[in-house]
């Protein structure tokens, strides 16, 4: 496409605003050999070629005319965004100070008096045009700059969902639970941590940037169970003490293994130090009875007392290879018995304020016969056991 002396890619367009026919053709016939010329006899119709049209790129406005002034159609195309941006330059046989400095305080580029000196309007009007051809790059430049600043950070977001769905989910082909296990604690902690930020205790603390980065944190919240040994970690059965005492390092594995993915990338980075609490938080308990660090109340991290709940429930009534699920209703009322030794009471009221949410999040992502039977291949292959096929 051409482009015009002055940057456009056309003949640039001025709006002429006169309700004297004589003015209008002296500003035709001054400017249409260099513009394409629009020319209206009132602000109200003004107004409407522009709403109607694409925006003119410079407007030449008189100020007194029948209906709306000048200075009314100014204002009304300053506070429009999609007008805001069109230069105006008053035409007026108005000459005071006080007439031109309210011409510009409403917005205007420049205010020229009448009679007119046509060398001057030129000059004045391509001024005024080449600042706007100037304005629209560096504005369309930003708008480039913004999109491809977006795009970047949803390409980088994606990334991180991707890499932390894949480390958790090679954790859990170590584990006795399915992926869904992962896919169901992060809705819950959602769920739950945009019920809790109304609460007065929480709201302070619960932005919904920081839940958005709890949900994206939550799948890692058993990565540590990586360094547990096979012998242990498969074990269908309860543990012994001193296996028990090997279980109770994942915590510390997890919360070591992403503090390392850190320090190799060189910076902190927000959604992890969630990813850090959860891993090493989440099985504290209220009253200090839980592990690694014995922590009781307010000690143990929000987000890990969240994560606690979302990961209980989720124990209770999923398939293992070993166990059935137990039934929603009974999940709840082990849950409620909980309420003040294993899980913060504020967190379990609101939780059981929940529990239709929860069970429906859990019939969504369901381990279904094929999961099961796959993650009873995976286990028999960690084992070292024999698989007969058919």
């Amino acid at each position: 496409m051409p482009q015009s002396s002055l940057g456009f890619p056309e003949k640039p367009t001025i709006l002429a605003v006169d309700d004297s026919p004589d003015n209008l053709w002296l500003l035709s016939g001054l400017l249409k050999d260099l513009y394409r010329i629009k020319l209206c006899g009132s602000g109200d119709k003004a107004l409407q070629i522009i709403r109607d049209d694409a925006p003119p790129d410079l407007i030449l406005l008189d100020v007194m005319m029948p209906g709306l002034s000048g200075y009314d159609v100014c204002r009304q195309l300053k506070a429009t965004p999609r007008t805001a941006h069109i230069p105006i330059i008053f035409l007026t046989a108005m000459s005071s100070t006080a007439d031109e400095q309210q011409g510009l305080a409403l917005g205007a580029a420049d205010f020229i008096t009448k009679p007119i000196n046509p060398p001057i309007v030129l000059a004045r009007v391509a001024t005024q045009l080449q600042a706007k051809a100037g304005a629209d790059f560096l504005r369309n430049q930003n708008q480039f700059l913004d999109a491809e600043v977006q795009k970047r950070t949803r390409e980088v977001n994606a990334i991180q969902d991707v890499t932390i769905l894949a480390m958790a989910s090679l954790a859990e082909t170590r584990d006795n639970e399915t992926g869904n296990h992962i896919r169901r604690t992060q809705h819950y902690v959602r769920v739950l941590a945009n019920a809790l930020k109304t609460h007065p205790r929480f709201e302070s603390h619960l932005s919904d940037h920081v839940i958005e980065m709890l949900y994206k944190s939550a799948p890692l919240h058993d990565i540590g169970k990586i360094g547990i040994p096979d012998r242990i970690l498969l074990k269908p059965g309860r543990y012994e003490p001193h296996e028990f005492e090997i279980m109770k390092r994942h915590p510390a594995l997890g919360r070591d293994a992403i503090q390392h993915a850190e320090d190799q990338l060189g910076m902190p980075v927000e959604f992890l130090q969630y990813a850090k609490e959860i891993a090493y938080g989440h099985q504290e308990k209220w009253d200090g009875s839980g592990y690694p660090q014995g922590l009781a109340g307010e000690a143990i991290p929000l987000s890990a007392r969240i994560m606690a709940v979302a990961d209980v429930y989720d124990a209770l009534i999923s398939r293992r290879v070993y166990k059935e699920g137990m039934p929603h209703e009974k999940a709840v009322g082990i849950m409620r018995e909980g309420r003040g030794s294993h899980f913060d009471p504020d967190i379990l009221d609101t939780f059981l304020g929940l529990v239709q949410e929860f069970e429906r999040i859990a019939q969504q992502f369901a381990d279904t016969d094929a999961d099961m039977a796959q993650k009873a291949e995976d286990l028999a292959l960690a084992r070292g056991d024999d698989i007969v096929q058919g």
